[in-house]
């Protein structure tokens, strides 16, 4: 009767943990940059959605942003231009920093 009993909790709790939805896939940390006319100034996005392109605030055409560097979990592959298009990315992985001459104005996350 007691094994009985500990297999059904044990399959209780499997079902249980399977149903809870999951949250929404996030890179976990922040992923910072600098904007502005050099020095610049720091800005950054905490815990970025995964999968989704995302246009980084306060660069524009003129004052893209510049010095990534990637503090969250996953990998970010950063763009030149808006909506993560363009010929000109580079991939960063977790804890990796470039340079002040990279540009970028979006980036998405694995």
């Amino acid at each position: 009767m007691r094994l009985r009993n500990a297999a059904l909790a044990v399959v209780s709790a499997v079902a249980l943990v399977l149903a809870v939805p999951m949250s929404a896939n996030a890179a976990a940390g922040d992923f910072l940059y600098k904007v502005g006319p050099f020095p610049g100034v720091p800005a950054g996005i905490a815990d970025p959605e995964s999968g989704k392109c995302i246009n980084l605030p306060f660069t524009t055409e003129q004052d893209p942003g510049f010095a990534p560097e990637n503090f969250t979990n996953s990998t970010a592959t950063v763009f030149r231009d808006f909506d993560c298009s363009g010929d000109v990315f580079y991939v960063m992985n977790p804890g990796k920093r470039l340079g002040d001459r990279l540009k970028l104005r979006s980036v998405v996350f694995s």
